[in-house]
């Protein structure tokens, strides 16, 4: 299910150091202005909060603090970090099938230990009680009773389990942000998935 990423991408130091320039900027400018950007950067905020169909007919305080949220959890992990991550178990909760075994036969190959995977919030809840889980992978927009945020809410208060959202939901994503260790937003490859897992080592 997975594609391997294209060998033209950009060096992870590289995007990090970008991420870290343009978070820089605009807090910076927010701060200086109040709040009040410039026409100019007005727009640039907005088309780049469009690009994670991010909701752009708001404060431009409140865009720049959902867009920070989504592209600092995204970004790669330095270039100098350890190849090697040590082994993790790890909680899979993902209701769509194929992603879900994807995600299983991925992170086991990596030498991760899989508690699922889990389609519904409660069956994970209950294995999480059952398990000594050091992270967990979850669908933001899961479909039964719980949404994935809420379980995300139950693990890290009940268990201090770490938190890796992955969704195609980029509003969620960005509102619940401060929730996870990091964010792999859909369509994602293999190489996404395990550089965020790496982050928790």
């Amino acid at each position: 299910m997975f594609d391997r990423p294209p060998p033209s991408q950009p060096d992870a130091a590289e995007v990090a150091e970008s991420v870290d320039r343009l978070c820089r900027l605009y807090d910076s400018r927010l701060a200086e202005t109040g709040g009040d950007l410039s026409p100019e950067d007005a727009r640039e905020l907005k088309a780049m909060a469009a690009i994670y169909d991010l909701d752009t007919d708001r404060p431009s305080t409140e865009v720049w603090r959902d867009l920070r949220a989504v592209v600092t959890r995204q970004a790669p992990l330095d270039a100098t970090a350890p190849a090697e991550v040590e082994a993790l178990t790890l909680l899979v909760v993902e209701d769509d099938p194929d992603a879900a075994a994807s995600l299983t036969e991925l992170l086991t190959e990596a030498g991760h230990n899989v508690v699922g995977p889990f389609h519904s919030a409660a069956a994970a809840e209950a294995a999480a009680a059952l398990h000594s889980i050091d992270a967990a992978l979850l669908d933001i927009n899961l479909s039964g009773e719980m949404t994935g945020v809420e379980l995300a809410r139950v693990l890290t208060d009940r268990w201090a389990v770490r938190v890796i959202f992955i969704s195609g939901d980029v509003a969620a994503a960005a509102k619940n942000a401060d929730m996870a260790e990091a964010l792999v937003l859909k369509p994602y490859n293999g190489a996404q998935i395990l550089e965020a897992v790496a982050r928790l080592a």
